[in-house]
């Protein structure tokens, strides 16, 4: 039944396929306990760039060679090496260069981000977030409003679905509007971790400001899946890991967005560290906090180089590729993985992801009605890598720029089968 109309379909149009080359400039896994690997598990954690092995390297033997000089070699210093990151980072979020920083892990930055941002009254003091966000944020934020003397529980204000899994923009919009007062901070991921839903971020922003409240937004599951705009869209702040869709390798260094308005607000970095500090007095040592301009201002610590390496390859990567490439072929990975879906000969099989392209980046949360991990134990014992969540959901996640239609096909063929 499978690759409906015909195998040929998927064979021509990874033909036809202007990233058909992208796929070379991945280490693919030929292998997965076994059986011939169908590596569909991006958003969790994007493979290996063939050029990351050389950037590594490189600082390596920088390292080997020059030893602490390495900071301040004429060609590369470590010194601005974060620094050079800036702009290519930029483009993938829609930010400019000054707004955005490699720094950190994600749930790192978002806690620094909040000693500045959240600044909660009496009146004011909710942290907007969408049900079933993912667990790292909800403790984040928790443990946020604790710490300035409100119960968490109280403290966290839960948007929910309309109905079934979808939150549509409407209905966030309505709890803004109602209590709008009562909320310091929305903070949403902008690509749902589980439902693979993509939140309307400049709708959403309008509204929030409209009621006075500050605006930041998870980009995990977003950065390099989905085209973002977030100077333009007017977001407050934001924070990303680079791991994901962004292939910088496990527990990479992760980004942040600060609007171009908060730089040089009283307040703004909330926390100090000496790499945030101007580099022409950062090694005078005794000068006082002098913070740098833009977001480099919030980056507290020595950077590690080895992980930048690894970034530095992946965005090169994207450079080459472009955003708008990326996005048509995922659209179009997408929509023949819910195609090949719904002709399936069961009436097990739904996806809790949005159907409109709109709403969704490179991933289709599917739900298998009646089945437990022994499913998906199951389709990774015939070599598919995917991703299981409790209790019935199977997360696939076609990266565009090294998965192929045939990928697509050959799973849901397997899925098709042990169903």
């Amino acid at each position: 039944m499978i690759y409906s109309p015909g195998k040929s379909f998927a064979e021509q149009m990874d033909r036809e396929d202007p990233l058909r080359g992208f796929r070379e400039k991945f280490h693919y896994p030929d292998q997965h306990r076994g059986k011939k690997c169908i590596y569909l598990c991006g958003n969790s954690l994007g493979l290996q760039p063939k050029s990351t092995r050389e950037h590594i390297n490189k600082e390596l033997e920088r390292w080997q060679l020059q030893g602490v000089e390495g900071w301040f070699d004429k060609e590369d210093p470590w010194v601005t090496y974060a620094e050079t990151l800036s702009e290519p980072m930029a483009r993938i979020v829609g930010a400019e260069e000054h707004e955005v920083a490699v720094m950190n892990s994600l749930t790192v930055n978002l806690h620094l981000i909040l000693s500045a941002f959240y600044k909660p009254t009496k009146e004011r003091y909710k942290i907007l977030i969408e049900s079933d966000a993912f667990p790292s944020d909800r403790y984040a934020f928790e443990s946020q409003v604790g710490l300035h003397g409100f119960d968490p529980v109280d403290g966290i204000l839960e948007v929910t679905p309309d109905e079934g899994t979808i939150i549509s923009t409407e209905k966030i919009n309505k709890v803004i509007s109602e209590r709008g007062h009562e909320i310091a901070i929305v903070l949403l991921g902008g690509v749902n971790y589980y439902t693979g839903q993509w939140f309307d971020i400049p709708e959403i922003t309008r509204s929030a400001h409209n009621e006075g409240c500050l605006v930041g937004w998870d980009l995990a599951h977003a950065a390099g899946n989905v085209p973002l705009n977030l100077h333009g869209d007017d977001v407050d702040f934001a924070a990303w890991c680079n791991y994901k869709y962004l292939n910088s390798g496990p527990g990479s260094i992760a980004g942040v967005f600060i609007h171009e308005r908060f730089h040089g607000e009283a307040g703004m970095p909330g926390l100090a560290g000496w790499w945030g500090q101007k580099l022409d007095s950062r090694f005078n040592m005794r000068k006082p906090w002098d913070p740098a301009e833009g977001a480099k201002g919030w980056v507290i610590s020595t950077p590690t180089i080895l992980a930048l390496a690894s970034v530095r390859s992946s965005l090169a990567v994207f450079e080459e590729a472009g955003m708008p490439r990326i996005r048509e072929k995922s659209v179009r990975l997408t929509g023949y993985l819910e195609y090949l879906l719904s002709n399936l000969q069961t009436d097990r099989i739904s996806l809790i992801t949005p159907k409109d392209p709109t709403s969704r980046g490179a991933q289709l949360s599917i739900r298998v009605n009646g089945a437990d991990k022994n499913l998906f134990e199951t389709l990774s014992n015939k070599g598919i890598v995917a991703d299981w969540r409790e209790p019935d959901v199977i997360r696939v996640a076609p990266a565009p720029l090294y998965n192929s239609y045939m990928d697509v096909g050959e799973f849901v063929e397997i899925l098709e089968d042990e169903i």
